[in-house]
């Protein structure tokens, strides 16, 4: 059986040791393919996992889309984003465990593998250089053997041939028969080698054929069985990384199945209704007016009765236009900072929100400072600790934010109560309201139209409208509203309105970040263009270059107006 392996004689036995060394690296050769296979599908995972990563991130909210979390199918999409935003994970650990399983394990084992075929090969080799050259020995020791007989042989005819001559002395027979026996004796201790050595190469040639290379073929064998063994467990071991994360990838689908059973249309349509509800109030109907018959006005109960007709009309078509609020064009960073370009409703919202954060600041800041004044009472007790005086620069500092945070709320208070007083009550009287309405939206002078009947009635000197604004509300819609329906008159008239002209300069006195709308941020000694001066709420607008414009605090700014704004 041995000898039908491996061959009937040495040239084939060689020949499939040959044979059996190139499949052998052929296998390893293979490993490494799969090896390096595997390598590139866990790149092949990452890349997947990294474009899903920044596919999730790409269309992750925005701080400015934050009010976006308020719609349930809003917060669906982004609980979607999150949940691919781990699906990506799963892929990210396939490749981790094809790395660690199988990549470094078969790098490891094919070093292992080609170290013990080396060492198999190499003693398969020796053997065969051993049989090589035993085999050359014996036939040395054949070759002397036999030209010792064909030496003993001539001397043994020589010696015969002066034995039967007369002629030669007896001297030289017998040197003749010395000769003769001597090389016999030679011919016999090499018969005695060869036979010797054939006996010990017969031993070795069996031994080689069939303990020593058998043994070796049975070690490449095994080595062969276990690499073809270790292949499968790694072909199992790459099905079994993609099945082991099939479960949490069912859950990531799950969630995502969640997220979308949880939109609720209804729900998201009253948050719209909440979000851009304005506060306004549905306009009264409008009065027929008859121009057929010639009237003269005069200062009397009839005529008071018909202005008040006229300034009901003229009311139901302001509050009409208030309907065109939301398509008038906002310029960019124009914004004022009591948010009074808003409906009622939504600068409640704002002034509300923005009053909410500022007292956050402030308990920050009251926090830090409790802090540092119980630092400074250790500090005191226990002077090797610190030095007590060192936290009085930050409790200054801190007192200084407070007191101007605290001027901050009550400004924007301010506002909260003045637009609160404007909101309309349900027991107020609706034309009372409509009024009032009207009052903070109306036209300045200046920009009056002329088929303004109402308005004309206002300022006419004849006092034949008599149900003005008082004092109070007259002078706050001059110092408030005014400017800012004017500039929204002036937005919904021309759409491509030119920029504001300059009216002067500015120098910045203190760097200050405009983190809110409408606001502008300004380093300490930049110098910028006045387009508008402080109309008593304590800002200044300014623009910097064609584009960027906003409002600062006057108190930050040394305004140098032109002489030609100031005699205006």
């Amino acid at each position: 059986m041995v000898e039908e392996k491996m061959g009937g004689c040495w040239s084939q036995t060689k020949d499939q040791f040959d044979n059996l060394e190139k499949h052998t690296q052929w296998g390893i050769d293979f490993v490494e393919k799969y090896t390096k296979f595997v390598k590139e599908r866990s790149e092949i995972e990452l890349n997947y996992a990294r474009q899903i990563r920044n596919l999730s991130k790409k269309y992750q909210p925005k701080k400015k889309e934050e009010d976006e979390n308020k719609y349930t199918w809003c917060r669906a999409f982004h609980s979607t984003l999150n949940e691919l935003n781990d699906y990506a994970g799963q892929h990210e650990l396939i490749a981790e465990n094809m790395m660690s399983q199988i990549i470094a394990e078969l790098t490891r084992y094919a070093q292992e593998i080609k170290t013990e075929r080396k060492s198999h090969f190499h003693d398969g080799r020796k053997a065969q250089q051993q049989i090589e050259a035993s085999w050359k020995q014996l036939e040395l020791c054949k070759r002397k053997f036999e030209r010792d007989c064909k030496e003993a042989d001539r001397a043994q005819q020589y010696f015969e041939k002066l034995d039967a001559d007369i002629n030669v002395t007896k001297a030289d027979v017998e040197k003749a028969r010395q000769q003769a026996q001597m090389r016999h004796q030679m011919a016999s201790d090499s018969k005695n080698e060869y036979s010797s050595y054939l006996q010990k190469f017969n031993q070795e040639q069996n031994e080689h054929y069939y303990t020593i290379i058998p043994n070796i073929f049975q070690k490449i064998q095994a080595m062969e069985e276990k690499r073809i063994e270790r292949m499968g467990e790694s072909l199992k071991t790459f099905a079994e990384v993609d099945r082991q994360i099939l479960p949490i990838i069912g859950k990531c689908l799950d969630g995502i199945t969640e997220a979308a059973e949880s939109i609720e249309p209804k729900n998201d349509s009253s948050q719209v209704i909440e979000s851009y509800k304005s506060g306004f109030e549905p306009p009264g109907d409008v009065e027929f007016e008859d121009y057929g018959q010639a009237m003269k006005r005069t200062v009397s109960e009839t005529s008071l009765t018909n202005s008040r007709s006229d300034n009901k009309a003229d009311r139901s078509s302001k509050g009409k236009s208030k309907t065109l609020w939301p398509f008038i064009k906002k310029n960019k960073g124009s914004n004022p900072e009591d948010f009074s370009h808003l409906p009622p409703e939504q600068r409640r919202k704002k002034l509300q929100a923005k009053i909410d954060d500022i007292n956050k600041d402030i308990q920050k800041e009251m926090d830090q400072r409790d802090a540092l004044t119980k630092m400074k009472e250790v500090y005191i007790k226990n002077p090797q600790m610190g030095d007590p005086n060192s936290v009085d620069p930050r409790l200054a500092e801190i007192a200084h934010n407070i007191e101007k945070l605290q001027a901050e709320a009550q400004k924007f208070e301010g506002w909260l109560a003045e637009v609160e007083g404007r909101m309309p009550v349900k027991s107020d009287p609706p034309r009372r309201t409509s009024a009032l309405y009207e009052t903070q939206n109306s036209t300045p002078p200046t920009t009056t139209n002329n088929n303004n009947c109402a308005q004309d009635r206002e300022s006419s000197p004849d006092g034949s409208y008599t149900e003005e604004p008082s004092s109070e509300v007259q002078s706050e819609v001059q110092s408030k509203v005014q400017p800012e329906t004017a500039e929204s008159g002036d937005e919904f008239d021309d759409p491509d309105e030119e920029m504001l002209p300059t009216i002067g300069t500015c120098k910045a006195l203190y760097q200050f970040e405009g983190v809110n709308e409408g606001t502008i941020s300004v380093t300490e000694g930049e110098l910028l263009y006045v387009i508008e001066e402080d109309k008593g709420d304590g800002w200044t607008r300014v623009r910097r270059n064609e584009e960027e414009e906003g409002y600062v605090p006057t108190s930050y700014v040394e305004v140098f107006l032109d002489s030609n704004a100031k005699d205006s």
